[in-house]
């Protein structure tokens, strides 16, 4: 949540969002908010801090509307430990929300991950003078001993004439390695193969016999346990220096950080700042629970999330995690059930609730045209690596959204998603051209009566249309 070492403020985290993201203001101010109040918490003083929650929210609206999409963004904008889980994913069978504590485990993972990454920035000057000795033993092994030979090299005397120098082997050793070391530096050798020993880790052998007598977690932490107390193999890798750099730097960096220390800061980090995004929460609503069928699996995956939300302790192999102070973003179309349908308990820890609109034709023609990674302009970047400039005019990308608006009311609306359709309908014969028929340097424009003539069956033809997502 930082840009240039600076906390970002609510309307800045809006206006983050904004580049990616059309509409859905409400959205994007509640999840401002929430982030903000992360950092506002840190900062708290008093005893309090600790009775401060942080406000869940559930998110409702239509398929396609930027949930999700809301989601992904405040993963790149928080410098947060972040996971994301579908919640149908533990209605699977052989889950029935057994292990719903994945989620918890996922995001000390992520947690880990940041606090490794940002102290290896740390040791990273050390780790390359390390990598750069190594490749360095590899080119030319260091010569130990002072034998003295005499070498060609000319020094002057006191007197002004030039007498042959006296070179020890070590120094004449040292010479070439400096020189080598110069183009180390210069990435000059970079295609040059050496023999690198990389260390692989020992592979228990340990599989679980049978189900349900031990869950995932445990077996993972067993497997990991046996794994550290076999002796580590080292492997010889002929690989380019270039590839070996990267190699070596992992291994080298991996030895100066504090393991322990990680874990402590990724613990504290994901306990305090992390976020869970639910997404899919409407598929393990039951609409009125008859007791049997699904719907009972459902409500068992709702009570086992409740505890997590509400904040318990979950064993992670880094250690225990609090989730009393983790924030939940929970998120669903409910075209089916309603928000109503949750267990009451549950409904009560997402106590922020917001309704994201259904996209209108002059949404569509924004999302075409604003946003950074806008369909049209990723387009763009595919025909401009084969050379071939394509433009789209004001008319045509009206034309579009119109297209596809209409298609969304008269089969099913899938939102945003429906553009995709649309556009790679219109584009892929021209796609399938390049470069064969439309050689480099050429320009395509694309008009209204192109976009009427390419996509006019596919929305009289509704037949069709019900195949087309």
């Amino acid at each position: 949540m930082e840009i240039e070492g600076r906390t970002l403020t609510p309307r800045e985290i809006v206006k983050e969002l904004d580049k990616y993201i059309i509409g859905q203001n409400d959205a994007k101010k509640n999840v401002a908010i929430a982030l903000r109040n992360r950092w506002r918490r840190m900062n708290v003083k008093s005893d309090i801090q600790n009775e401060i929650i942080p406000n869940n929210i559930l998110m409702i609206g239509a398929t396609g509307v930027g949930k999700t999409e809301i989601a992904r963004r405040i993963a790149k904008i928080s410098d947060a430990p972040f996971t994301k889980v579908e919640a149908s994913k533990f209605t699977e069978v052989g889950y029935v929300g057994r292990d719903v504590e994945s989620m918890v485990r996922d995001l000390m993972e992520q947690s880990i991950n940041l606090v490794k990454t940002k102290k290896k920035e740390t040791v990273k000057e050390k780790a390359e003078q390390m990598v750069e000795e190594i490749i360095l033993d590899a080119l030319i092994p260091p010569i130990k001993g002072n034998a003295t030979v005499f070498k060609p090299g000319i020094e002057n005397n006191t007197d002004g004439t030039e007498i042959e120098k006296q070179l020890t082997d070590v120094e004449l050793n040292e010479k070439t390695r400096e020189r080598f070391r110069e183009k180390i530096r210069n990435k000059e050798l970079d295609d040059r193969k050496i023999e690198v020993s990389v260390k692989t880790p020992g592979n228990s052998g340990v599989g679980m016999i049978g189900g349900g007598m031990i869950d995932e977690a445990s077996m993972i932490n067993l497997q990991e346990m046996i794994g550290n107390m076999m002796p580590k193999k080292t492997k010889k890798r002929k690989v380019t220096i270039e590839e070996a750099r990267k190699i070596l730097m992992e291994e080298e960096s991996a030895k100066l950080i504090d393991m322990d220390e990680v874990k402590e800061e990724a613990i504290s980090k994901a306990e305090n700042s992390g976020i869970i995004f639910i997404d899919e929460i409407d598929k393990i609503a039951g609409k009125g629970s008859k007791g049997s069928g699904p719907d009972v699996s459902r409500e068992g995956v709702q009570r086992d999330l409740l505890p997590i939300v509400e904040g318990s302790a979950v064993s992670t192999k880094y250690g225990v995690v609090k989730t009393d102070h983790i924030l939940f973003i929970a998120a669903g179309a409910f075209h089916v059930a309603k928000p109503s349908d949750l267990i009451p308990e549950l409904q009560g820890r997402f106590p922020i609730r917001v309704e994201l609109d259904n996209l209108t034709k002059a949404d569509f023609i924004r999302i075409l045209k604003e946003p950074k990674n806008a369909l049209t302009k990723q387009y763009q970047a595919l025909f401009e690596s084969e050379e071939v400039e394509i433009e789209f005019t004001d008319e045509s990308i009206e034309d579009i959204a119109e297209k596809a608006f209409h298609i969304n009311e008269e089969v099913e609306n899938i939102g945003a998603r429906r553009l995709h359709t649309v556009l790679s309908s219109l584009l892929n014969d021209l796609l399938y051209d390049v470069p064969d028929v439309i050689g480099a340097n050429a320009k395509i424009v694309i008009t209204k009566e192109m976009v009427d003539e390419k996509l006019s069956s596919l929305v009289q033809n509704r037949d069709l249309s019900q195949y087309i997502l």
